[in-house]
């Protein structure tokens, strides 16, 4: 068999000559003199083949537009230690409760998980192309004095956005952990969480602890309550922040489970009041699915809620299981972006896990792509 897939054509893949195409009209209007790739995922254990593809992919998605346009790049790794890391109910109210990572280990855990789990294919990944990358936790994020104020400023034109954050209830979750000592517990759904703006540059949170009670927390620009948002509420704040930043093109790079989430965020930007052009720019990766069609899910797979598909091997849920070394990934990775960015056919699709595995194998070995 052929080292490339059979991909079948597409409205976006016919309008398309490179797959990078796409981002083409945010750099003509907005003429950006650098651009920067971000890409996030849950630090909630060791990353699947899912995960390593959409970095592999952010870094060849970077250098080929530095090559076609001339602009210095970065990759920005998005590490979000706000994932829950135990959850429980209260039995007295039915309401659940959530403890994140970055309460419950601490930045130094938080730290130690990201340098074992994810920086080593990152340093890989930036050696092999050229490309510098930062890491920013979440916690680094909504302690940064524009992430708050950004959220202080919206907060007078939530109205207008939370039926885009929260189109079930229209009430976007905002949760501030308990700040009592060795507690960090909030409320997953934010069911008695109030936000009261108490001035032009603060506002206090009032929320329900699971072991402590009622209690409030002050948000502020540079001072306060730890700031955790429900993910497209948390996507809105990032991305109206960095729409300020006129000289800097910032790239959202997601899996492809994130097109429909993402129709949802950009309504809430322009609800908030930008404009087309001031979207974001975003980059949907191939999504890995199983041979029912759905997202290869470690969770699902993990509870026993759906089998390891066919064609799938265990290290596919843990990368840590590779047989190879480092280095033979992150070849082996890159050779794959290279297939998928050949053709856009071969980019704006899904792959069975079978069929990943097949051509990540066969990826660099001389046949014709």
């Amino acid at each position: 068999m052929a080292a490339h897939p059979v991909s079948p054509n597409t409205v976006l893949a016919n309008a398309l000559t490179s797959a990078e195409d796409v981002l083409a009209p945010r750099i003509h209007s907005a003429r950006p003199e650098r651009i920067t790739f971000g890409v996030g995922t849950q630090i909630n254990g060791a990353p699947h083949i899912g995960t390593s593809l959409v970095q592999a992919l952010t870094f060849a998605a970077a250098v080929r537009t530095r090559d076609r346009y001339g602009l210095p790049v970065a990759v920005v790794f998005g590490a979000l230690d706000n994932a829950p890391y135990e959850i429980t109910d209260d039995p007295s109210t039915g309401h659940r409760y959530q403890r994140a990572y970055a309460q419950a280990i601490g930045e130094q855990g938080v730290g130690a998980q990201v340098d074992e789990l994810y920086r080593p294919l990152f340093e890989a990944l930036s050696e092999a192309t050229g490309v510098a990358y930062r890491v920013e936790t979440y916690s680094d994020q909504q302690r940064g004095e524009d992430y708050r104020r950004t959220w202080l400023r919206l907060l007078s034109r939530i109205d207008a956005c939370r039926w885009w954050l929260a189109p079930s209830t229209g009430v976007p979750h905002v949760r501030v952990p308990c700040l009592e000592t060795d507690c960090g517990w909030a409320e997953k759904y934010a069911e008695r969480t109030r936000v009261v703006i108490e001035g032009r540059d603060y506002a206090r949170v009032h929320a329900h602890c699971l072991h402590h009670g009622p209690y409030s927390e002050i948000i502020a620009p540079r001072h306060g309550g730890y700031l955790d948002l429900a993910t497209l509420y948390r996507n809105l704040v990032k991305e109206l922040a960095l729409s300020a930043d006129s000289r800097t093109l910032h790239v959202m790079v997601k899996g492809g489970d994130w097109v429909f989430g993402s129709q949802l965020v950009d309504g809430a930007l322009q609800a908030a009041g930008l404009t087309q052009g001031q979207l974001p720019a975003r980059l949907f990766c191939p999504q890995i699915v199983t041979d029912t069609g759905a997202k290869l899910s470690k969770s699902s797979i993990r509870e026993g809620h759906s089998p390891l598909p066919d064609g799938a091997e265990p290290w596919m849920l843990d990368t840590r299981l590779w047989s190879g070394s480092l280095a033979e990934y992150t070849e082996r990775l890159l050779a794959l972006t290279e297939v998928l960015f050949s053709d856009p056919r071969h980019f704006f699709r899904s792959y069975s896990a079978a069929e990943l595995s097949r051509v990540m194998t066969t990826a660099g070995s001389g046949t014709p792509v």
